[in-house]
C-alpha cells in the first residue's frame, strides 16, 4: 500500500513523505507530507478583440501592476506587445523587449499567478504555448481616437 501512496503523491508534484515506521499491524505512519501548487492562469486571444477600423488607438502612460482577474482577454496587435482587455472594455498594452517578438502569442498564452493577484511590469512574464516567454516591460493604456 505504501508505494502506492508515494505514487500517487510524486504525480500530484507532492514531496514523498519523510520514512515512514513500520508498526506491527502492518500499517505506516507517515510523519510529513507537503504538497506544494503552481497556479497558471490561461489567457485566450480572440479576433473580436479588434478595435473598430473607425477607430485609432493612442498610447498613454500605463500602470505599473494591474489585478489579474481583471483580465478577460488579449489580442496580438503589434509585433512586440500583446492587448489586455479588461472589464469595463479598458485595453491595456503589455510591450516586451524588441528581442521578444509577441508572434507566438496568436495561439493563446499562459500567466502565473502570483501570491499578491497582480501582473506587473518588470517582474512578471508571459508564456507562450509553444513554450517561449517574454518578460513584461511595461503596460500603456491605450485611448480610443476616432479616424479622421
Amino acid at each position: 500500500m505504501f508505494p502506492l501512496i508515494v505514487a500517487a503523491l510524486a504525480a500530484t508534484g507532492a514531496a514523498a513523505p519523510a520514512p515512514a515506521a513500520s508498526r506491527a499491524d502492518g500499517s505506516f505512519e507517515i510523519a510529513q507530507l507537503v504538497v506544494r501548487s503552481h497556479v497558471v492562469v490561461r489567457i485566450e486571444t480572440a479576433q473580436a478583440a479588434l478595435p473598430p477600423a473607425f477607430v485609432t488607438l493612442k498610447e498613454k502612460k500605463g500602470p505599473k501592476c494591474i489585478p489579474r482577474d481583471t483580465i478577460v482577454g488579449a489580442a496580438v496587435l503589434a509585433g512586440n506587445s500583446v492587448d489586455f482587455i479588461l472589464r469595463g472594455n479598458t485595453r491595456l498594452r503589455a510591450r516586451f523587449s524588441n528581442s521578444c517578438p509577441a508572434l507566438d502569442f496568436y495561439a493563446g498564452f499562459y500567466l502565473d499567478q502570483r501570491q499578491d493577484g497582480q501582473i506587473c511590469a518588470g517582474r512578471d512574464v508571459i508564456h507562450s504555448r509553444a513554450g517561449g516567454e517574454c518578460e513584461i516591460n511595461r503596460f500603456r493604456l491605450m485611448i480610443p481616437v476616432p479616424a479622421k
